[in-house]
């Protein structure tokens, strides 16, 4: 029917009061209007109440004046109540020019729209879920008007809808998520408020599976936390404990989704954020079970600096979680990626904080244990970063880098990459040789053995070409080898250097390189017994050789001898006769140091309590200071035990102590010559300045 024919059907009196501007009377046409859309039901009439809505649509709801919109509004309502339950058969008319002005400019508009679709839903209930998802992104925008009285209508609306829905059968959530998703990242406080509710009402439906869309809309409630209004962070998290305890119990869950939203949300700059994303990964590794394996490296990737958070329960949590992935021995066979997983601890392992370094190296000593051949693959990778750990500031991490080391050299080509590494890092950076060289050093003995570290250092040291480093190096070396507690069965195989094959070898091995030292060398035989050669190595030594810095490493070295680890020595001098050629290299040290220097006095109190003793050839004799003396020229001629033997400086255990001594004098004679050449470039340098000048 038409429009006209509308008109015949209302009074002209109903259709004037519809668009006046009291309230009053635009409710009374209103009830009139429904009382004759009454009639025409019982009639069966629907032609005519098609052209009445028609009329309220066109003429009324869609009309420039506000007052015409506002009885447009409330006359579909009045046809919607009078229509009773064949309503539905007409909603597509009635609902979509409700919904329209629901964004009209006027505040008015929009209340008495909310107001309509109120008193439509109370008439029609279920009917009315096909509009759901149009109402609810109209709700959605209302519950951030400008105007309180709309936000009022709305909520009372809002809680209508959610009536329906929940007893509804027809609310279909698979085309609800979408929406929900799309609005989740609006920032209006009211509207996360709204869309909360929704998201916990819906929930509560035993019939609808929010939990399985959950992944949808995580993010969203994640990025809620972090609100500055302490009511929306609260509802955010009520929601998300909840979900959290559907999912312990929940036999299904898609935790590789969800995985990756956390994963985002652990590094998150809020506080609270990060500790309830820790706190989700930390149930999630306990309950993924195989299904989280190919996200491990992620998750740890998000762990990890975690450990190191400046919130106390955000770092517990962290450990437990990152004690709990390590604990899970996946194999690659199931999707735990190695690769990755090293990955990510090498990344870690440039992080600022110490706590994360040391869990990133953990992670990389555990890998090497379970699936070695795995990470080998991927050594070159990690073999720098490693490397370069060893300069870290912490004592902790040196010590895990060195066991991670360890771990990679005990296949020989890998043990020559680290040690060649280690040679090449101290000449470059000679602080790291200072301030960690011992720990490192002593280190590796433990965990590598320590004679296969020694002699592989001394091969590479050998064939140094700066002679200033390797200097400096084998003087480091040989305090380490005399000092330290982890070398003292190194010591003992160099004391057996006369006597068997091992020491013979071992002495041998490190003589070449300790040539670039003559304290060292001197120490190196004081250690392996050979007195004599150590007499012969004292005598040959030139002026030039003794300057301030052998001053004191001799210095160092006299305080050496009055430790435990010279004690043998000490107790040999009881027996002078016996241990001529040792004496003989003690009073060699003694003359080579200033009479005034705290080392002479040292030694020289030794020397004194040695006890008078005559003997054959040589003969010690007490002068008036009390220090014995040598009495005789025999001495040249008697070996370390006192036996004459002619060739005994030359040969014993094999050992050709003549070629030694050669070679030493060659090495030494190079490093003047260095030494000579470094004077001359400097002179030149600072002449050519003064001329410039």
């Amino acid at each position: 029917m038409t429009i006209a024919e509308a008109l015949s059907v209302i009074p002209a009196a109903v259709l004037r009061n519809l668009s006046d501007k009291l309230y009053e009377k635009r409710k009374n046409a209103a009830l009139e209007l429904e009382g004759i859309i009454k009639q025409l039901t019982g009639a069966g009439d629907h032609d005519k109440i098609t052209a009445v809505i028609n009329l309220m649509t066109q003429e009324y709801t869609y009309s420039p004046q506000a007052h015409n919109r506002k009885g447009g509004l409330i006359g579909l309502a009045a046809v919607t109540v009078g229509l009773t339950s064949e309503a539905a058969q007409h909603l597509e008319q009635i609902v979509p020019p409700v919904l329209h002005s629901f964004s009209h400019q006027d505040s008015r508009v929009r209340y008495y729209a909310c107001e309509a679709l109120y008193n439509i839903a109370k008439v029609v209930r279920g009917d009315f879920i096909i509009f759901f998802n149009q109402i609810f992104d109209a709700l959605c925008k209302l519950s951030a008007d400008s105007d309180p009285n709309v936000q009022s209508a709305a909520h009372l609306l809002d809680r209508l809808v959610k009536d329906i829905v929940t007893e509804s059968e027809q609310f279909s959530i698979e085309e609800f998520i979408p929406l929900l998703r799309e609005r989740m990242n609006v920032l209006n406080p009211h509207v996360r408020q709204f869309l909360v509710g929704w998201i916990t009402v819906l929930d509560s439906v035993p019939d609808i599976d929010m939990l399985g869309f959950l992944p949808d809309f995580l993010d969203g409630l994640f990025n809620m936390l972090s609100d500055s209004s302490h009511e929306i962070r609260q509802q955010a998290d009520s929601a998300l404990s909840e979900f959290l305890e559907e999912i312990k119990n929940s036999p299904s869950v898609d935790y590789g989704r969800m995985a990756e939203i956390l994963v985002q949300r652990a590094g998150s700059q809020d506080e609270f954020t990060r500790l309830t994303a820790i706190t989700w990964i930390n149930e999630f590794v306990k309950l993924g079970g195989d299904q989280l394996v190919p996200y491990y490296a992620d998750i740890l990737g998000a762990t990890l600096p975690c450990i190191s958070d400046k919130e106390e329960k955000i770092r517990v949590v962290s450990r437990e979680t990152n004690e709990e992935l390590r604990g899970n021995e996946a194999d690659p066979a199931e999707g735990f990626d190695v690769g990755a997983i090293l990955s990510v601890a090498r990344r870690q392992l440039s992080s600022e904080w110490e706590a994360t370094r040391i869990e990133a190296l953990h992670w990389m000593w555990t890998l090497l244990n379970r699936h070695r051949s795995e990470v080998l693959v991927f050594l070159n990778d990690v073999f720098d970063t490693l490397l370069k750990a060893l300069s870290d500031s912490s004592d902790e991490v040196v010590l895990l880098v060195l066991e991670v080391h360890a771990c990679i050299a005990e296949d020989p080509q890998h043990f020559r990459q680290l040690v060649v590494f280690l040679v090449h890092s101290f000449q470059h950076d000679h602080s790291l040789l200072e301030k960690r060289g011992a720990l490192i050093i002593r280190r590796l003995c433990v965990l590598l053995n320590a004679e296969r570290v020694y002699r592989e250092l001394s091969t590479i040291l050998e064939g140094e070409s700066d002679l200033d480093f390797a200097s400096v190096m084998v003087q480091a070396l040989n305090l380490i080898l005399l000092t330290s507690t982890e070398l003292s069965d190194l010591r003992d195989h160099l004391k057996g250097s006369l006597v068997n094959d091992a020491g013979r070898d071992l002495f041998l091995s490190l003589y070449a390189s300790w040539c670039h030292s003559p304290m060292a060398m001197i120490s190196l035989c004081l250690l392996a017994q050979a007195y004599q050669h150590a007499s012969s190595v004292i005598q040959s030594l030139v002026e030039e050789d003794i300057n301030v810095k052998f001053l004191v490493q001799l210095h160092k070295l006299i305080h050496l001898l009055e430790t435990p680890t010279f004690a043998y020595l000490r107790l040999q001098l009881l027996e002078p006769g016996r241990y001529i050629w040792l004496l003989k290299a003690l009073y060699g040290l003694l003359m080579l140091l200033p009479q005034q220097s705290a080392a002479f006095k040292i030694l020289r109190t030794r020397l004194k309590t040695v006890p008078s003793y005559s003997f054959k050839e040589e003969r010690p004799v007490r002068t008036s200071s009390g220090i014995p003396f040598f009495n005789g020229g025999g001495g040249s001629q008697i070996s370390e035990d006192c036996k004459p033997n002619e060739n005994s400086h030359d040969m014993h255990n094999g050992i050709n102590f003549g070629s030694r001594l050669k070679h030493f004098k060659q090495i030494q004679q190079q490093h003047r010559l260095h030494s000579k050449s470094e004077t001359h470039s400097r002179f030149c340098s600072a002449s050519s300045m003064k001329e410039e000048v």
